[in-house]
């Protein structure tokens, strides 16, 4: 390797040079519209739809130049580069949020099983002995189509921790069961279901 390649290696402040994650030093490009700012100990991302801020990220430096974003570690070892990694995914994560959004669709499998959204309330028949009442969190919408007469709740947000944690709390009061699969399960997912006592017996 020439004197020139490893002068352009990056190092730290002791001159210890630098491991990079292989996807952290990947920079994170922005879509029009989209501004990342970092300001007062907090990074904030601005989009069409919506603003997300988090605390600065520890040991990484973070520079935005015109429509893109570098990640550079600022300590060696392994660490440095999980550190990078880390940074990376989370930015990339607030960019597409505040871009594009995220989705999440639920489905409710059993009879009389239904999704009506008031104001900033879901109100959920599950077959239970009451009835759910969930409050939308701040930045999340939901939707339940009309045509789904119900059983199809849509949520949509910038904030894609928010999004699971909402999503995977619906989830929870009725989750799939493995005998018939009624219950509230992501659209597309894939239920194991068991035979039961009745099939295990050949249905005698």
């Amino acid at each position: 390797m020439t004197a020139t390649a490893q002068a352009s290696k990056p190092t730290t402040a002791s001159g210890e040079a630098l491991r990079q994650s292989r996807v952290g030093k990947r920079p994170v490009d922005l879509p029009k519209g989209v501004t990342v700012t970092q300001k007062d100990g907090k990074l904030e991302v601005k989009g069409p739809k919506g603003t997300l801020t988090r605390p600065a990220f520890q040991n990484v430096d973070i520079k935005v130049a015109g429509t893109k974003v570098s990640v550079l570690p600022t300590i060696g070892g392994r660490d440095g580069a999980r550190f990078q990694g880390l940074a990376r995914a989370l930015i990339n994560t607030m960019v597409i949020g505040t871009s594009a959004g995220y989705t999440k669709t639920l489905q409710l499998v059993g009879t009389g099983y239904r999704a009506e959204v008031k104001g900033q309330v879901i109100n959920l028949a599950l077959g239970l002995s009451h009835p759910v009442v969930f409050p939308i969190p701040p930045g999340v919408k939901a939707e339940v189509p009309a045509d789904s007469k119900g059983t199809i709740l849509i949520l949509t947000g910038s904030d894609k921790e928010v999004m699971g944690q909402t999503a995977a709390k619906i989830r929870s009061f009725r989750p799939p069961s493995p005998y018939g699969g009624k219950g509230v399960r992501y659209q597309g997912e894939k239920v194991r279901e068991k035979a039961g006592k009745a099939g295990g017996k050949g249905g005698k």
